[in-house]
Parts: C-alpha cells; sequence; structure tokens
C-alpha cells in the first residue's frame, strides 16, 4: 500500500507584500528545517509566507531581529515569498524574495517585525519596509 497524504496548495496570506515587485524574481534557497522549531516557527504544519530568514552556512534559518545577534542569523536575507509545507525532517528548497517592498506590521513574525536598522543587518536585500 502506499504512503499517500493529503496537500492543500496556495500562496498562503501574502499581505506583508507592499508591492508585487521582485516576485517574479525570487531564488531558491535551501531550508535548514532543523533550525525551524515545529510549535514555533511552522504550528500549522507549514512555514508562512513571508517569514523572513537568514543564510548561515549556505542555509537558510529564521532571522534573529535581536539587536545583539552576533552570528549571521541577525543578518537578514530576505522572506519566504509563499507558504512551505514541513513533511519530515529534510532540508527543501523555497522560493525567497530579497528584494522589493514589505509591509513591515504584516510580516509573520513572533513578538512583531522590525526592519533591521543597521546597514550591515541589511547589507542581503535591498527591501522598502512601509
Amino acid at each position: 500500500m502506499p504512503k499517500l497524504r493529503q496537500e492543500t496548495f496556495g500562496s498562503g496570506d501574502m499581505s506583508w507584500l507592499g508591492s508585487s515587485h521582485g516576485i517574479r524574481n525570487a531564488r531558491t534557497g535551501i531550508i535548514d528545517i532543523s533550525a525551524f522549531t515545529a510549535n514555533t516557527h511552522y504550528p500549522d504544519g507549514y512555514i508562512p509566507s513571508g517569514t523572513p530568514v537568514a543564510l548561515v552556512g549556505g542555509l537558510y534559518v529564521p532571522y534573529d531581529k535581536t539587536e545583539g545577534t552576533t552570528t549571521n542569523a541577525g543578518v537578514l536575507a530576505g522572506f519566504i515569498l509563499t507558504d512551505q509545507p514541513v513533511v519530515g525532517t529534510a532540508d527543501f528548497g523555497a522560493p525567497i524574495l530579497d528584494h522589493g517592498r514589505i509591509n513591515v506590521a504584516k510580516v509573520p513574525y513572533s513578538g512583531g517585525f522590525a526592519a533591521p536598522v543597521a546597514a550591515a543587518k541589511r547589507a542581503n536585500i535591498t527591501c522598502v519596509f512601509v
């Protein structure tokens, strides 16, 4: 008997996008799923569209907005463009938006998202935060 599962596909809540600029040019990045926590980052079985990520060791991990963060997890690398279902523990490819307009108030981030102030923490992106 084959292992079957039911999936629903959609783009998710994309209200965090301030415009359509950049969505056709999202790059593919590999999500390090071991860095994401089920109850925090994907409580509904998927990582939501608009989740901010950082690039650490060639893999995308959750962005850490803590101002004192000295690891690369504190350097914003972009946003996951569409909802990404999490199945198992294998890393997977996802579209990463690293330029465009971002509606800060709509970014799904625990405790609220704030655009990084320090130039070094936003050096990997070209985004206008509105």
